[in-house]
């Protein structure tokens, strides 16, 4: 007891913002006036502090046996500094690597059968409708936001999102567009109302299915656009799509089947359509998971089955499948900022979620959000936007002789000016 008092104290001691913790008999460690005080309810946290398990110690305010005084955005930033560097973990022997990586591809395939990826989808979005509205944008955009001004609200990068998406599918009215995990519908009805494209979406949760649905009857939209409740895997045979969108969903495929997931995208995609592939990636190529227990937790708390690759093994996936990749972006920075704006609108709305959800789901999302934001911010993780086409093959064609799609093979046609003029 006494050793482990004596390492959290210096810890305590090098940290920027002042942290005291109180034991559960009483005594307090630290400063006596702090910008966050940690309550112990058991003494098994404090050796998640002293040693540096961040994630356990996240697990025990999620269970219950730790509570804390101060803003969340101030214990976030003591908890990055407490965790280190994430990445900077040794890279495992050879053989153990080798077997490391089989295992990791066992357990995915394991994780990703159907069953298996429905109720890790509905572990997770089927919540509440009501909580995630509580501080999601009114459209409920459950994505990275494209902050293309500085002044932008959540709201409005939100919408810059989904019409940058738009403009870099090059969408057309009478199109047919499929938008692969469309969520709470924004951009499968951002792209019929505003590119006037027949778009069909698909989702694994029943309550954004229900959504989306009421609003396509209330918007009269019924005819034009489709919301099924279906697997990817799913799709029909010989049915296919000018342009793709799959926002969010890559992580939730995992490793072992990404091949089929993206062989399935080829399939569904037209001879010379493009795809947008929007998700969170590794930030390096051999690090697939947070270190520090960050990983763990949010497995088990928050996207259960979830999956970090790097983006050069996405593009490399997706080069196998015969999609050409042809504008790779990162939104890093946007992610980060997005996040934040949603953990500041759960935390303005604290008591309205612990009714809608529960304590236990609040107090999780609490870290996931904030942890989430500076886990951006510090380039400990990342976002990428992959387009991509299926090329058809006819040299001559395109808008520039060898294209093989609609892609112009300039970038001048994605920014407002080019579209607006």
């Amino acid at each position: 007891m006494g050793a482990l008092d004596a390492v959290l104290e210096r810890r305590l001691a090098g940290l920027s913002l002042p942290l005291a913790v109180r034991l559960p008999g009483g005594q307090r460690l630290g400063p006596e006036r702090a910008a966050v005080t940690l309550r112990l309810q058991g003494l098994g946290t404090l050796a998640h502090l002293a040693t540096g398990q961040i994630g356990r110690v996240g697990e025990d305010y999620v269970e219950g046996r730790l509570d804390f005084d101060g803003s969340l955005r101030d214990l976030i930033a003591i908890a990055g500094q407490l965790v280190g560097d994430p990445l900077a973990e040794a890279e495992p022997p050879a053989p153990l690597a080798w077997w490391r990586a089989l295992w990791r591809q066992v357990r995915s395939r394991q994780n990703h059968q159907p069953e298996a990826d429905a109720r890790q989808v509905q572990f997770h979005y089927d919540v509440s409708d009501d909580f995630y509205a509580l501080w999601l944008d009114p459209r409920r955009v459950y994505s990275c936001a494209y902050y293309r001004e500085r002044t932008m609200t959540l709201a409005q990068a939100q919408e810059a999102k989904l019409d940058h998406i738009c403009r870099k599918l090059m969408l057309r009215e009478g199109e047919r567009f499929l938008d692969i995990g469309a969520g709470w519908g924004g951009l499968l009805l951002w792209a019929a109302e505003q590119y006037g494209v027949r778009a069909q979406g698909i989702t694994l949760s029943r309550h954004q299915h229900a959504h989306v649905n009421r609003l396509i009857e209330e918007r009269g939209l019924a005819g034009r656009v489709s919301m099924q409740l279906l697997d990817y895997r799913e799709l029909p045979e010989g049915e296919t799509f000018d342009k793709i969108a799959s926002v969010g969903m890559f992580e939730h495929v995992g490793l072992a089947q990404l091949p089929a997931y993206f062989a399935t995208i080829r399939r569904l995609l037209r001879p010379g359509g493009l795809l947008l592939n929007h998700g969170i990636t590794a930030a390096a190529p051999r690090h697939d998971q947070l270190g520090a227990g960050l990983g763990d937790f949010i497995e088990r708390y928050i996207f259960p089955g979830g999956e970090l690759l790097h983006a050069s093994k996405v593009l490399e996936v997706m080069a196998d499948q015969g999609l050409e990749a042809l504008d790779v972006e990162n939104l890093r920075p946007h992610y980060a900022r997005t996040l934040w704006a949603w953990s500041d609108g759960l935390e303005a709305n604290l008591e309205a979620a612990r009714r809608i959800a529960g304590e236990r789901v609040v107090r999780a999302f609490r870290l996931y959000l904030g942890g989430s934001a500076m886990s951006f911010e510090r380039g400990w993780i990342s976002l990428h936007q992959m387009l991509a086409a299926r090329p058809d093959g006819d040299p001559a064609g395109g808008a520039l002789r060898g294209a093989q799609s609609a892609y112009p093979f300039n970038r001048g046609y994605m920014y407002p000016a080019a579209r607006d003029a």
